[in-house]
């Protein structure tokens, strides 16, 4: 096959960022391909046409997505008629289960293949969503390596590619380079204060560091923070900075996570991939998340692990302090991060744990993914 055709659905900017790394590499394979469907700028700089933008995904919680159920119903109601009218190849869903499994399920009834590009946390709650990926896909690719025995019981293909963000981090962190080019003091003490992509997590967790970062100030002087700010949102986030924070230097970075996390001495982070991303630079991090109550109430209760952190799941150990919804207080999280500036020791014994498993998880993920779709596309 010289020039195959995919359609490709990521949602926020995580999803985009994993989806333009898988791109890169199905395009040094397969030059003149042609991708489409929803997807973001990562995707759009590898030649993707986004029919809708990635953002329109970027919804999370029960009551949340409720309240756009009938939006994002209608853009997968249209979707899938477009992608059984044009029939690519393959489609490729990029996370977003909630979206992407139905859309997979009725086009692969369709005569379509389907893959599924970032496991679904079956392993940490909705375990019986296995059903319902038996029935929408052709194929998982996994990024942990305990996944595709799971997949294999229940009869799935799934192949465990490693995580794209292993190779794209280095595994030495250019944390001087970084500085420089945030316009940083070698000698500053750097907090990273990460709310989130989504504007759920802007609206309930941007509020808490900011109070919290306030707070720190206070206990504090001298501290620098930084915010980085998924391009489009920063009229959401200037408000609350301006509410809660509004006599702390907080320096609102447009985008530039990577050199924020690469730069800072500890990062209070909302849970999700940004927390790996985290350990990936081996930074000391405090893990928060808060959401609408009836949301936390419902997912609480499907819960198959003590830990909510991507860093401490995969560690098997809460190696980093997480406090969620009623716990996210900001005096407690400053105090939890301000803990780690002031043990120098648990921060190295930590950064050897992230190193470690910074190389379990490093493979060459965007070859060994475009090498499991051509085996799907040549079944």
């Amino acid at each position: 096959m010289t020039t195959p055709r995919f359609g490709m659905v990521a949602g926020e900017a995580s999803g985009d960022l994993l989806a333009g790394l898988l791109l890169g590499g199905l395009r040094a394979r397969w030059p003149g391909l042609v991708a489409q469907g929803i997807g973001g700028p990562k995707m759009a700089a590898q030649g993707f046409e986004a029919w809708w933008p990635h953002d329109k995904l970027a919804v999370r919680g029960y009551v949340e997505v409720l309240s756009h159920y009938r939006e994002l119903a209608g853009i997968r109601n249209q979707l899938a008629e477009r992608l059984l009218a044009a029939r690519p190849d393959l489609f490729i869903g990029v996370d977003a289960p909630d979206f992407n499994l139905d859309l997979e399920a009725r086009l692969k009834a369709g005569g379509i293949r389907t893959v599924h590009f970032i496991s679904p946390s079956i392993w940490a709650w909705r375990g019986k969503r296995i059903e319902k990926m038996r029935k929408a896909v052709d194929a998982v690719l996994c990024i942990f390596p305990f996944e595709p025995e799971i997949y294999a019981r229940s009869g799935i293909a799934a192949h465990y590619v490693g995580h794209p963000l292993a190779d794209t981090i280095a595994l030495e962190v250019p944390r001087g380079q970084a500085r420089s080019a945030l316009g940083l003091p070698g000698d500053a003490v750097v907090v990273a204060l990460l709310p989130g992509s989504r504007r759920s997590e802007i609206q309930y967790i941007a509020p808490r560091l900011f109070a919290a970062a306030a707070e720190m100030n206070e206990l504090r002087p001298g501290l620098r923070f930084v915010l980085p700010v998924v391009p489009g949102l920063r009229h959401l986030v200037e408000p609350l900075r301006k509410q809660y924070a509004d006599r702390v230097g907080i320096e609102l970075l447009d985008g530039r996570s990577h050199e924020a996390l690469a730069a800072c001495d500890v990062t209070l982070i909302a849970s999700g991939t940004a927390t790996l991303e985290a350990a990936l630079f081996k930074r000391p991090m405090v893990i928060t998340y808060a959401m609408h109550a009836l949301s936390w109430q419902m997912m609480k209760r499907m819960k198959y692990q003590p830990w909510v952190g991507l860093p401490n799941i995969l560690l098997r150990d809460f190696a980093v302090p997480e406090l969620i919804q009623g716990d996210a207080t900001p005096e407690r999280l400053a105090h939890a991060t301000l803990a780690w500036l002031d043990d120098p020791q648990r921060c190295a014994e930590l950064e050897t744990r992230f190193r470690a498993l910074h190389l379990e998880l490093k493979r060459d993920t965007a070859r060994a993914a475009t090498d499991a779709i051509a085996e799907v596309l040549a079944r």
